[in-house]
C-alpha cells in the first residue's frame, strides 16, 4: 500500500518509517525543504534514538521518501496520515488550524475517495469537523488513530504497541485499519476499534491517569520527607500491588514535554466548557508546578544570600532521557530560578545542549563534558535521568568540586553510598544525608 503521511515531526517521521520498515511505499510530506533535504539525505532534525538507521535503510530500499510536493505525494494513496501540530497553550485551548486547514487542503487537491487518518492530538468532536470539510469535496472517510509513543523509545513504542485504537465508523474501514497494524500485533495485544469521539478523548485520558500518578507519588514523597521514610521502599511496595504496577511511579521535579502537560490541561479545559467540576485534574497540574518551585527552593535555602557567589553545575536539561526535547521541560524552571538569584550556571546535557544554549545564550555556561561541568563547582544539580549520570566515579567528582554538595531531582543515587563517599546528598522522598 502506499501511504502518505503529512508532518515530518516525531510522530510523523516514526510513523511513516515504521510503516515503511514494514514493507509499505511511504511518502513524507513537510512544508520546511530545509527538513525535507536533510531527511533525503538520511539525517534527522531531531533526537530519537534507533529512527535514523531505519530512515536510512528505508531510503535505500527506496520503500521512504520525503518531499514537499504534497499534490504528487497524494497521488495514488488510499491512505493519509496527518500528523501535523495541533498546539495548545497553558490553560488547555487547542489550535485546531494546522489540521483542519491540511485537511482541507487535501480535499482541494486530491479527487476521488480516500481515508483520512488523523493522528494529532486533539479534542473529541474534531473528526467531525474535518469530515464536514472533507466531504464538501470528495467522497471519504475519516479515522482518528491516536499514537502512545514516548520520546526516546517511539520506535520500539510503534513496532510494540501496548495497544492500536482506531476510531471509525465504517466497519470495513476499520477492518483496513486492522489489517495495516497487524504487523505490530502478532503477540497479541489488542487492536480496540471505537467511535471517534472515543478515540480522540483516550489519548487525554491516558495521559492524564499517568500525570495523575506521578503527580501523587510525588505528594506521598513529600510525606516521606516528613516522616523519615524512603520513597524508594515505597514505590516498591507499591508497584509490586498489581492493580497498581510500577510504572510512573518515579518521584522527582514532575513532568514536561509537549504530552502530558498538554493534555491534562486540554481536559480541564473541556471540563470547563461542559460546565462539569474537575478540581483533581486542576489539581494534577498544580501539584506538578509546585514541585519544581520546591525543588528550587530547596537550593536556594542551602545556599542562602551566598548564591551570588557560588557556581552550580547542573546535569541533564531534557524533559527526559533520551530525547533532545526541552519543551515544559521542569529544568527550565530551575535554570531561570537560579540565574535570577545570581549563581553562575554551568550545564551539561548529552543532546539537548544545542537548545540549551540558543535559549539562554550568555546567560548560563554550557559544559561540553559532564564531569568538566564540575570543575570548581559548589554544587551539582541532577535534572535529568541520563544513564552516563547513574555511575560516576565519586572521587573524581570530589576533587573536581569545590563543595561536595548533589541536589538530585531523579534520585539517582543511594543516601548510604553518598554519606561514605562524603557528600551532602538531598534527593527526592528520602532523607537528606
Amino acid at each position: 500500500m502506499k501511504i502518505t503521511i503529512l508532518g515530518c515531526g516525531y510522530q510523523g517521521l516514526v510513523t511513516g518509517t515504521c510503516f515503511a520498515e514494514n514493507g509499505h511505499t511511504v511518502i513524507c510530506v513537510d512544508n520546511n525543504a530545509d527538513t525535507i533535504a536533510l531527511l533525503q539525505e538520511g539525517k534527522l532534525p531531531l533526537h530519537e534514538p534507533g529512527l535514523e538507521e531505519l530512515i536510512v535503510r528505508n531510503l535505500e530500499e527506496e520503500r521512504l521518501s520525503f518531499t514537499t510536493d504534497l499534490p504528487r505525494a497524494l497521488e495514488g494513496s488510499l491512505m493519509v496520515f496527518l500528523c501535523v501540530g495541533s498546539p495548545s497553550d497553558k490553560d488547555g485551548n487547542v489550535d485546531l488550524d494546522n489540521v483542519l486547514s491540511t485537511a482541507e487542503e487535501i480535499a482541494r487537491i486530491r479527487e476521488g475517495y480516500q481515508i483520512i487518518v488523523n493522528k494529532s492530538t486533539c479534542p473529541p468532536g474534531t473528526a467531525k469537523k474535518i469530515e464536514v470539510l472533507w466531504r464538501s469535496r470528495n467522497p471519504g472517510d475519516v479515522v482518528v488513530n491516536p499514537d502512545f509513543m514516548k520520546e526516546g523509545s517511539a520506535v520500539d513504542d510503534f513496532l510494540r504497541p501496548d495497544r492500536i485504537i482506531v476510531g471509525c465508523r465504517d466497519i470495513r474501514v476499520q477492518e483496513m485499519m486492522r489489517e495495516l497494524y497487524s504487523p505490530f500485533l502478532r503477540t497479541g495485544k489488542p487492536f480496540l476499534a471505537m467511535s471517534p469521539e472515543s478515540a480522540e478523548m483516550a489519548k487525554y485520558a491516558t495521559n492524564a491517569m499517568l500525570a495523575a500518578r506521578i503527580s501523587l507519588m510525588n505528594q506521598l514523597a513529600d510525606l516521606c520527607e516528613a516522616y523519615d521514610c524512603d520513597i524508594a521502599d515505597i514505590r516498591e511496595a507499591v508497584g509490586m500491588d498489581s492493580r497498581i504496577g510500577p510504572t510512573f511511579l518515579f518521584p522527582g521535579i514532575g513532568f514536561g514535554g509537549s504530552g502530558l502537560p498538554r493534555d491534562v490541561a486540554v481536559c480541564a479545559r473541556l471540563a470547563e466548557e461542559a460546565g462539569l467540576e474537575h478540581d483533581l485534574i486542576s489539581a494534577i497540574t498544580a501539584v506538578n508546578q509546585r514541585r519544581r518551585q520546591q525543588f528550587l527552593q530547596k537550593i536556594l535555602d542551602y545556599y542562602g544570600e551566598e548564591i551570588r557567589e557560588k557556581r552550580l553545575a547542573l546535569w541533564g536539561v531534557s524533559f527526559k532521557a533520551r530525547t533532545d526535547d526541552i519543551r515544559d521541560a521542569p529544568s527550565l524552571d530551575i535554570i531561570e530560578g537560579l540565574c535570577h538569584a545570581g549563581a553562575q550556571v554551568v550545564v551539561y546535557d548529552p543532546v539537548a545542549g544545542p537548545k540549551v544554549a540558543a535559549r539562554y545564550g550568555e546567560h548560563i555556561e554550557m559544559a561540553q563534558k559532564y564531569y568538566g561541568a564540575l570543575d570548581g563547582a559548589d554544587g551539582l544539580i541532577i535534572l535529568t535521568e541520563w544513564n552516563e549520570f547513574r555511575r560516576p566515579d565519586y572521587a573524581r567528582m570530589g576533587k573536581l568540586m569545590r563543595e561536595k554538595v548533589i541536589f538530585d531531582g531523579r534520585n539517582l543515587y543511594t543516601p548510604s553510598v553518598m554519606k561514605e563517599q562524603g557528600f551532602r546528598y538531598f534527593s527526592v522522598g528520602r532523607k537528606t544525608v
